[in-house]
């Protein structure tokens, strides 16, 4: 420990230190870098928005928060982004832009934050394709012999093959257009199968549900998930991998994330929410009607998706274990073979245990924006942004977003656990939902 320690302190110390990793750096096109964050947009995630946002917010706050979160993340971003180069150095990890700004106990909480954050998210994307395949399963079969645990297991478990054939983010190479074109079949069934529902059904109930004091602890709730639609936590990471110019071509990447990358997530949100209402659910394929064959290609998408989007959140623990085992060279070599499907294999048989036994998708998303997304996506870049030169105008607004944000991250974390809590008395363990 105290080697680490020194070492650790040796990174933050020297500005010149070069941050040794075993993955590859500064190897990739803006285009590819944009096509990384706008999966992590257009993610299966994005089928539950429906029922977890609109259905708390109504359209007015549903609307308004879904382009309001658009555009204050895409400035968040930013600011990442042109801190990555901060004091003529490339910080590759979000950490270590942290330890060089404050010291060594930033560093560990940035990294404990980052992790608990990426953590919970694998978590929900086991969640949801166990979800798909469930729902995959029920189109041809209704006897409820295969529970919602039993998928999550099978979901995990291609997520651990698909973790050792992939080494790393760079690698996944092809499988962003793969990626991209799931993205496409699933957004464009729901949406033309929402389409066609809202239009054959009857007048729809597009009031907020429950008690006045439940909608305003759904509202904030809703309002931490709002956070977590857009931003992934480790824009540093994903920044590590595009070329030179590295400011430049991220902004290039963020800003094809934020325009073209948004328009499905937007599309399909609204669109379901206004064919269902209030009865929209937390997987939107859940809800549609339509031919068999076209709602199992839909399903089978989104899970194939989730598994790829799932390896983006988890790349900065494998790259932490691998640049610390010194894994690197061919993914068939058998020694990187073997660590790769036992550690990573063990990270996952956590992540999919958790996944049975809790398996509450919404809960998730507004937990993961109280304790994390917020604290790493809106107060700490603006906090580190204004150790630029800037004026006192400037300086304002920053500390103004800093405030805003802590007290939304404060009041989020309060009704997740409050969510979680009577989910708990309502769902047993392992519940099949």
């Amino acid at each position: 420990m105290g080697e680490e320690k020194e070492v650790m302190s040796h990174v933050i110390s020297n500005p010149s230190f070069e941050v040794e990793t075993l993955h590859q750096i500064g190897q990739d096109s803006w285009f590819q870098v944009g096509l990384v964050l706008t999966t992590t947009v257009n993610c299966a995630y994005a089928l539950g928005y429906a029922g977890t946002i609109m259905v708390p917010l109504g359209w007015i706050g549903g609307v308004t928060g879904m382009v309001l979160s658009t555009i204050i993340s895409l400035y968040a971003s930013t600011l990442m982004a042109k801190i990555h180069q901060y004091g003529e150095k490339r910080h590759i990890r979000y950490r270590d832009l942290a330890g060089f700004m404050y010291g060594y106990r930033a560093y560990a909480i940035v990294w404990g934050l980052q992790y608990a954050n990426l953590f919970l998210i694998n978590i929900g994307f086991i969640i949801l394709g166990g979800q798909a395949l469930k729902a995959f399963y029920l189109l041809f079969r209704e006897d409820h012999e295969m529970k919602l645990p039993y998928f999550i297991i099978i979901a995990g478990l291609a997520c651990v093959f698909f973790a050792v054939s992939v080494p790393h983010l760079s690698a996944l190479g092809v499988w962003m257009a793969v990626s991209t074109f799931l993205s496409i079949v699933y957004f464009s069934i729901a949406f033309a199968l929402c389409l066609k529902d809202g239009i054959n059904a009857p007048p729809r109930d597009y009031s907020i549900p429950g008690s006045s004091s439940s909608i305003t602890f759904t509202t904030i709730g809703a309002a931490a998930s709002l956070v977590f639609v857009y931003n992934t936590g480790m824009i540093p990471e994903i920044q590590a991998t595009v070329r030179a110019p590295v400011v430049d071509n991220m902004l290039k990447a963020l800003y094809f994330q934020f325009t073209i990358g948004v328009v499905p997530v937007h599309a399909v949100t609204y669109m379901g929410y206004w064919a269902y209402g209030s009865k929209s659910s937390s997987y939107l394929l859940y809800n549609v009607s339509g031919p068999v064959w076209l709602r199992g290609l839909a399903n089978i998408a989104a899970f194939i998706q989730s598994i790829i989007t799932l390896h983006i959140f988890a790349s900065p623990t494998y790259e932490y274990l691998d640049t610390k085992y010194r894994i690197s060279g061919s993914v068939l070599a058998f020694r990187n073979l073997s660590f790769r499907t036992v550690v990573r294999g063990g990270y996952l048989a956590i992540t999919i245990f958790l996944s049975a036994l809790l398996p509450f998708l919404g809960d998730f998303m507004s937990f993961t924006g109280a304790i994390s997304t917020i604290p790493l996506t809106f107060i700490l870049p603006n906090h580190m942004y204004m150790r630029k030169q800037i004026s006192s105008l400037q300086k304002s607004w920053h500390w103004f977003n800093i405030v805003f944000f802590s007290c939304l991250a404060v009041a989020a974390l309060v009704a997740a656990v409050r969510l979680i809590a009577m989910d708990s008395k309502t769902y047993h363990a392992f519940a099949d939902l």
